[in-house]
């Protein structure tokens, strides 16, 4: 579960810094949505680790901290597409 939590974590930083180099719009809002996508996964995981334990305290700031990272991305998507 460790690794997958930072193979997602580590995207959503590798592809909003694509997203920031993006070509286009539509380029930018894809990587966008790539990160967003990656960060629920990275909550996910968090998630699931802290409900089987294997997260020590430090475990409910993360999950709070990577919420607010998918409300960020959220926000920037919806905003881009122009539902926001």
């Amino acid at each position: 579960m460790s690794r997958q939590l930072m193979r997602a974590a580590t995207s959503i930083g590798a592809n909003l810094q694509e997203a920031d180099a993006g070509q286009s719009r539509a380029d930018f809002l894809s990587k966008c949505t790539i990160s967003l996508k990656e960060a629920r996964e990275a909550l996910y995981w968090l998630r699931l680790l802290m409900a089987t334990g294997k997260l020590d305290g430090s475990g409910e700031a993360l999950v709070h901290e990577c919420d607010r990272i998918v409300a960020v991305i959220t926000t920037i998507v919806r905003n881009t597409k122009g539902d926001g």
